[in-house]
């Protein structure tokens, strides 16, 4: 049963997230009448005989999970499996995984018969932490990551940090670059307390583990309540995206988002630093007390091609003037968004990239 709650406050109807000691809620929502439940594949495998078992009897939709998935066509199997179904505006949709699941399911929920109500359990330290409030389903087209979306939030948002513990080392770190993400941008103080709490959370200690997840999102929320259309403040959650979104473009989605935003507010640091705007000693600081220990990919997954990564970013929908986009912490901890990335700044904390790692 939840234990403890966060209201969040949304220009498209206000919803809660709730934090789950144990997982007696999947019971209640297997009792829900009408609903569609669709479950990461992944997920599936490790907990139907687990804390999924409520489920077993119920009609669950089991979705093959991938980064080249996260596509109109994926929505479209949705839409048919749904649409199949006796009941219509009256069901719930009912998701459990990850972000990408939390994408396509959020996609789905918002379109068809025009909009019905959903219910997110996310699965994923990346999910729990961070993706799981904010309102947005996000689609890539093509070669473009998360280029179509809309906004509309879940009802309920159901947290069971249990569910981390099965996610393998690469992924959990990928959330784990969010969480460090969130509390830099959170402030010098946040930044602290992450600091000290770093070698458990890289331990998987699972105390450490859900301070931090509450901690994040209680960061998060601060920002999509004052901002919820990201014309503002908003878009300092893009610390490390326009770099990492291109990272991610140019491996053919093969760093996972979380670790190549760890690349990214690498990048952007060496970029500040650059400018005179993030002192050198900061920088090192940051990078080598905080941000490299939570980069767990190979070194050569991060050499890609320059032209690329740098032919992503001109893509990025961040974009608003003929030079890049990208967001700098510097130094006392003030962020800063700029539209006026040259490519040879950006090919040159590219080449030093390497140097660092």
């Amino acid at each position: 049963m939840p234990v403890a709650g966060l209201a969040v406050r949304s220009l498209f109807g206000d919803y809660r997230v709730e934090l789950a000691e144990s997982p007696g809620f999947v019971g209640e929502l297997a009792a829900l009448p009408q609903s569609f439940v669709i479950v990461d594949e992944n997920v599936w495998r490790c907990h139907r005989d687990g804390v999924l078992r409520p489920l077993a009897d119920a009609d669950v939709h089991v979705l093959p999970i991938a980064e080249q998935r996260k596509v109109l066509a994926s929505v479209e199997e949705l839409y048919a499996a749904m649409t199949a179904r006796a009941a219509k505006r009256n069901t719930t949709v009912i998701s459990i995984g990850g972000g990408i699941t939390q994408d396509l399911t959020g996609f789905l929920a918002s379109t068809i018969y025009r909009g019905v109500p959903w219910i997110f359990v996310p699965t994923t330290l990346l999910a729990q932490a961070d993706s799981c409030i904010g309102s947005k389903t996000s689609l890539n087209f093509r070669q473009f990551k998360n280029l179509i979306g809309t906004l509309y939030p879940p009802e309920r948002v159901l947290v069971y940090p249990g569910f981390v513990a099965t996610q393998e080392e690469e992924d959990y770190f990928s959330g784990l670059g969010e969480v460090l993400k969130l509390h830099l941008i959170g402030g010098e103080e946040a930044a602290a307390v992450y600091a000290r709490e770093a070698p458990a959370l890289t331990g998987r200690r699972p105390a450490a583990v859900g301070d931090a997840v509450w901690r994040s999102l209680e960061i998060k929320r601060a920002f999509i309540e004052e901002d919820e259309r990201d014309t503002g403040r908003r878009r300092w959650l893009n610390f490390g995206h326009c770099f990492g979104h291109a990272l991610e473009s140019a491996s053919d989605f093969a760093l996972p988002h979380g670790q190549a935003v760890v690349a990214g507010m690498i990048l952007a640091g060496l970029v500040a630093r650059a400018r005179g705007r993030l002192s050198a000693a900061t920088e090192e600081r940051l990078r080598r007390a905080l941000l490299r220990p939570a980069l767990v990919v190979p070194p050569d997954r991060l050499a890609l091609d320059a032209d690329t990564v740098i032919g992503a970013m001109g893509q990025d929908k961040k974009r608003t003037g003929p030079k890049l986009a990208l967001v700098m912490l510097y130094d006392g901890f003030a962020m800063e968004v700029v539209d006026d990335l040259g490519e040879d700044e950006a090919r040159e904390a590219l080449r030093e990239l390497q140097g660092v790692l």
